[in-house]
């Protein structure tokens, strides 16, 4: 999927995917996006990024040795 799409930012900071995207990749209400911001350049990815799954091993390991993250 190639074409060019605009998205609005609504009062709340809110943004609507269009359908065509939201058919494309089967994304529905409720879904986490993740996004990561280039300076500048928002890139939005269905996929949960490798450093959240990085940084939730890190922290299950911390507190299965009875660290505080606080």
């Amino acid at each position: 999927m190639s074409d060019i799409l605009t998205v609005k930012v609504a009062q709340r900071g809110t943004i609507t995917l269009p359908k065509t995207l939201r058919e494309h990749y089967d994304l529905r209400a409720g879904d986490v996006l993740t996004v990561l911001d280039l300076g500048g350049v928002f890139v939005l990815s269905p996929r949960r990024s490798e450093i959240d799954r990085l940084a939730d091993q890190l922290r299950q390991a911390l507190l299965k040795q009875g660290e505080s993250l606080v």
